[in-house]
């Protein structure tokens, strides 16, 4: 059931970046990169496993908006950084646990 919650919201986060990334006056993509990279960090970090799943579902919309809206190819290294904060969370998480 948690995870549930975490998948549900990372969803709703990612699609809340990916609008406000493809605003027609929004010309920051370093703050669309940094919000990527804190929501998978902290989804990475409650989720219990699948990292990756996290990074997908937080991370797959900037790229998914901006190929249908501008056909710009260039923003699938949107990935990256979803990667990088989802496993970052979910080690942040495991290293927690192993020192209780």
């Amino acid at each position: 059931m948690k995870n549930a919650f975490v998948f549900i919201t990372a969803i709703l986060l990612g699609i809340l970046i990916a609008y406000i990334d493809t605003r027609p006056h929004w010309n920051d993509d370093g703050i669309s990169v940094l919000m990527l990279l804190l929501a998978s960090t902290v989804y990475g970090y409650f989720s219990n496993k699948r990292p990756w799943l996290i990074a997908i579902l937080v991370g797959i919309w900037v790229p998914v908006f901006n190929i249908i809206i501008a056909k710009n190819f260039g923003s699938l290294i949107a990935i990256v950084p979803a990667f990088i904060g989802a496993y970052a969370g979910y080690y942040l998480a495991k290293i927690k646990i192993a020192k209780v």
